[in-house]
């Protein structure tokens, strides 16, 4: 069996996105969403997810390049003096990994993110992290231990497979080869700490190695060429550029392949059903 969760993340970051996002719903592809909670445009993204249950929502856990939960003088080494992160996820990255005096605030911060979720009302479909941060080895393992409290329904396991997105599409090879080393890592270390957590996850999860880059065409091959289990295919709609995203979503080619196929769309909280 051949299963698709397809993911629109930074929800809540703009009008825009939170329009193409139930665009995308409504008349596409499109089956969940992963909610920037602290983003200027989340309440009404809060607002939309509530009019429209069957969209799975979930949390985008913003830990750079973004704004943050706790103020600045709750946690002066996390947060900038003007609310927002770190914009480097390569410097934020190496920041929480060698200063472990971080992470009773990245805790704190992590867990007030989780608290006004659930605070929506909104039934919690999955984790994720912007700019997938979620797989650091440090916030991964604060994720964990706060599953034991919150018992989270899934998260996203970073994992697109190289080789076969250079079949889809050998564009943008050096951010490919650099990408899939640094998230093949993080998937062997994180996978086995997910299944003894019994965490709900997707086999793999397309959509890294082919940033800025996903399109009608790729789509279109990806669902081709989808292998058997469980896949994630995560977009960015209605953001800058993001057209070609749309194009894809909407396509009535993609729907005609998904039948013709027999692949299920389905949310992470399905997963659970299985």
């Amino acid at each position: 069996m051949r299963r698709l969760i397809v993911t629109a993340d930074d929800f809540g970051g703009s009008p825009e996105i939170n329009k193409a996002v139930i665009k995308a719903h409504l008349e596409g592809i499109l089956t969940t969403a992963s909610l920037m909670i602290n983003e200027p445009g989340a309440d009404e993204a809060i607002e939309l997810a509530h009019r429209h249950p069957t969209l799975g929502v979930g949390l985008h856990l913003v830990l750079c390049k973004g704004k943050s939960a706790l103020p600045h003088e709750k946690a002066p080494k996390l947060v900038k003096p003007t609310g927002f992160f770190e914009d480097s996820p390569l410097r934020a990255g190496l920041k929480y990994f060698f200063d472990r005096a971080l992470k009773s605030d990245l805790k704190k911060e992590i867990e007030l993110q989780i608290r006004k979720f659930r605070g929506t009302g909104i039934p919690l479909d999955h984790i994720s992290g912007h700019l997938n941060i979620h797989m650091h080895p440090v916030v991964l393992d604060i994720l964990l231990d706060l599953h034991k409290i919150y018992s989270f329904p899934a998260i996203r396991l970073t994992y697109d497979p190289f080789g076969l997105g250079l079949k889809l599409d050998r564009r943008n090879l050096f951010y490919k080869i650099t990408h899939a080393t640094i998230f093949s890592f993080l998937s062997r270390r994180n996978r086995p700490l997910l299944i003894k957590a019994c965490l709900p996850h997707a086999d793999r999860v397309f959509g890294l190695l082919q940033t800025n880059y996903i399109d009608k065409q790729y789509v279109l091959k990806l669902l081709s060429h989808l292998p058997e289990g469980t896949s994630e295919l995560y977009v960015h709609p209605g953001q800058h550029s993001s057209h070609p995203e749309m194009e894809a979503l909407l396509s009535q080619e993609a729907k005609q392949v998904i039948r013709t196929n027999q692949i299920k769309l389905i949310r992470y909280r399905d997963l659970q059903r299985s």
